[in-house]
């Protein structure tokens, strides 16, 4: 009789006891497991691009997200990640450790579990590849707000990355929601560097040494003046002869810009090109060149 009082009694004792332990137990867990987050965080926050060595170096980090800005916003974003995880985790491994202590049979529960598991798992499959996908494509950061994008379906300037859809703005105007599970590829026009391809037309009788060197004389000033210097990362190439057709002789230019910056480059070139050539006397392709009626012979 003794006995059996004393086990009643260890158990009435002892069974609250063991539930404020696995509720103390997940709290204390859960907010280690937050600390090491929020330290890791931190030391992503904190890290620093080692030292840069150019010019060209300098543009490309600032242009594929590896400024100060761009690295805060993605190690919050993972910390976020993680620590909703981590809660979830800690919670429901208290939670059936709390139901099994309390006599409650788990096995009927998770089985029943197991089947809405599967129901909800067909019913929101996209959902679930629509998150899976955001992690993914935060975590390696293949793109982030500002950066300009083809995703197959739509060409924009991305407004908002979230877990299920990325939003983009297009050039008219046209705001795209387009689900993170559906990009099956992106073309990321903001990370390394555009190329601007630029062709100068004259007249295919001027003299090509001096076509050149005034063509030189432009990429080598453009280089070297503001704004234009840091959205070059190198001297503009004149690469020579492109092609010789029809009374045109067409010459060419490639210039390495910063991400974005080949349109801005490439009007510029063009304009100094052809007031350069105007100075330096070197005469254009006439208008017969281009299929149109022959000049009339003077006299």
């Amino acid at each position: 009789m003794s006995w059996d009082w004393w086990n009643g009694s260890e158990n009435a004792h002892g069974r609250p006891l063991m539930v404020i332990g696995i509720v103390l137990g997940a709290i204390v867990i859960r907010w280690l497991i937050h600390r090491m987050i929020g330290r890791a965080v931190l030391a992503m926050e904190q890290r620093r691009p080692s030292a840069q060595s150019g010019r060209a170096t300098r543009v490309l980090r600032q242009a594929t997200g590896l400024d100060d800005q761009r690295r805060l916003q993605r190690a919050a974003t993972m910390g976020s990640i993680l620590r909703s995880v981590t809660t979830i985790v800690v919670f429901t491994v208290a939670a059936l450790t709390l139901l099994a202590e309390i006599g409650v049979p788990l096995a009927p529960l998770m089985a029943s579990a197991g089947v809405g598991g599967v129901a909800l798992g067909f019913g929101a499959q996209s959902l679930v590849k629509d998150f899976l996908s955001g992690i993914f494509m935060i975590a390696e950061d293949q793109y982030g707000v500002g950066d300009v994008i083809d995703t197959g379906e739509a060409v924009g300037t991305v407004e908002e990355v979230s877990l299920r859809i990325t939003r983009l703005r297009d050039a008219s105007g046209v705001v795209w929601y387009i689900r993170n599970g559906e990009i099956i590829r992106i073309g990321n026009r903001s990370q390394g560097w555009s190329t601007a391809v630029v062709d100068v037309p004259v007249a295919y009788d001027q003299p090509i040494e001096t076509v050149l060197t005034v063509l030189r004389e432009v990429a080598t000033t453009l280089n070297q003046e503001e704004p234009w210097k840091d959205r070059l990362l190198e001297v503009p190439e004149v690469a020579g002869v492109e092609s010789v057709a029809g009374g045109v002789m067409t010459i060419r230019i490639i210039a390495k810009c910063a991400p974005n910056e080949n349109f801005s480059v490439s009007r510029e070139l063009r304009e100094r090109s052809k007031v350069a050539l105007d100075r330096a006397g070197v005469r254009g392709p006439g208008f017969a060149a281009y299929g149109g009626p022959e000049a009339p012979a003077p006299g």
